[in-house]
């Protein structure tokens, strides 16, 4: 089997090193990505470190991977070499269960994620992109518009899906009011998209040090949340939040500023289950939801949407280095608003 060059972890408590990994042979129905650019997602360092209880050793993460195609199996139809590709948060799913034959792959009983997975032969840990080439099935490959910068487009492949998801099962659109809960890495990518699709947006942050940039990114309003003033002029207000952050809320007050009919959609995952009480959703007819990512064609409709709207995500580039300082940061909110890998510097 190749080997590549990676970095990843072999335990919980230690920084992500170099690695040596190995790829399985192309195969008939499989594409080989030469990766140029791998995002980094909150969700790597909560993997990395084990702060979701289910790491599987040793784990090179990564899962907002871009690339070129360097091979493709006899009977790959769609992909030739050379082609600018990514990959996602899926590399394989069991393709027969109600889900996957709706196009949700996220919500498969039995999915094969990019990376902290098993492949389908139960016996191979599934690697991520903090490295040089992956291996992944055709039907899991992804078209990047040729407009879009490869490094800046590589958090699209999260960011962008978890964002754009729930922004159009929810109907975000012309004459809807959304409001976006946090400016960061998934907060920035929600701005930019429901602005897109011309909705009427507003950034919920705790303070105003951000307005600026959410003005420039495509927001409308921007409310300081640490201003009790905020959930009083704002309440019954919105169609739809988009809840981006992981910090403990009060979630009711937060219910509290939507319309009757209303939804606020989690992406992110708290350290402790909030307490909820029925009454701000009774009183409204409101709901209270989650989502995750998005389905392979969905996936592809955001890329192509943001072709055509010319939305990429704002990024850091960093050589592979400095991916340890670059995790430290993560955690105090010091990034605007996504790292980027150079997978040259793995060289």
């Amino acid at each position: 089997m190749p080997t590549v060059k990676a970095y990843g972890v072999s335990h919980s408590t230690e920084p992500l090193k170099p690695l040596t990994i190995e790829r399985r042979e192309t195969g008939e129905h499989d594409v080989t990505i030469d990766i140029a650019y791998c995002g980094i997602c909150h969700s790597d360092i909560h993997q990395a470190r084990n702060e979701w209880g289910n790491s599987i050793y040793p784990m090179v993460p990564g899962h907002e991977i871009v690339g070129t195609v360097s091979a493709v199996g006899k009977k790959v139809k769609r992909l030739k070499p050379g082609d600018k590709v990514g990959v996602g948060c899926l590399v394989d799913s069991c393709g027969e269960c109600p889900d996957c034959k709706e196009g949700l792959e996220q919500f498969c009983v039995r999915p094969v994620f990019t990376y902290n997975s098993m492949e389908k032969d139960g016996k191979t840990i599934a690697h991520g992109g903090y490295s040089k080439a992956i291996v992944v099935r055709e039907d899991f490959v992804l078209r990047i518009p040729k407009n879009l910068p490869m490094e800046a487009a590589a958090p699209l492949l999260c960011a962008g899906i978890t964002t754009y998801s729930p922004l159009r099962h929810w109907g975000a659109g012309p004459g809807k009011k959304i409001a976006v809960i946090g400016l960061g890495g998934l907060g920035h990518m929600a701005v930019k998209l429901a602005s897109a699709m011309k909705a009427e947006v507003t950034v919920l942050s705790r303070t105003l040090k951000k307005k600026d940039d959410a003005i420039r990114l495509g927001a409308h309003y921007v409310y300081a949340t640490g201003d009790p003033a905020t959930f009083e002029k704002l309440g019954r207000h919105f169609d739809l939040i988009i809840n981006t952050v992981s910090a403990k809320l009060d979630w009711g007050q937060y219910l509290g500023l939507l319309k009757r009919d209303g939804a606020m959609v989690l992406l992110g995952v708290p350290p402790e289950a909030p307490q909820v009480h029925a009454f701000p959703l009774i009183m409204g007819r409101r709901s209270l939801a989650g989502s995750l990512i998005g389905g392979i064609a969905e996936t592809q409709e955001m890329l192509d949407f943001c072709g055509k709207h010319n939305i990429a995500a704002d990024i850091e580039l960093i050589p592979i280095q400095k991916v340890n300082e670059a995790y430290e940061r993560v955690m105090k909110a010091d990034v605007k608003y996504r790292f980027v890998i150079d997978m040259k510097s793995l060289s």
